[in-house]
């Protein structure tokens, strides 16, 4: 049964991923935000693992960073 906590070692691989391609694609926290249309605050609780993103938030974000949501969910599937 999972745990209410918002670092799971799933979200944790996750987040890590989602950063990593931040980075890759070049954007900041910033960048990425105005992309998404939310505060770049909200980029940094979610990297930080501080707030997890609903399935439609992690659709966008992926969509932001023009990368497959199924390469990140396929990282946690395993």
């Amino acid at each position: 049964m999972m745990g209410k906590s918002v670092s799971s070692e799933e979200n944790n691989v996750l987040m890590a991923w989602l950063k990593a391609k931040r980075k890759e694609k070049g954007h900041t926290m910033r960048t990425l935000s105005l992309i998404i249309g939310t505060p770049h605050s909200f980029i940094g609780k979610v990297e930080n693992q501080e707030r997890r993103l609903d399935i439609v938030e992690y659709l966008r974000y992926c969509k932001a960073l023009e990368v497959d949501p199924l390469e990140g969910l396929k990282l946690i599937l395993n």
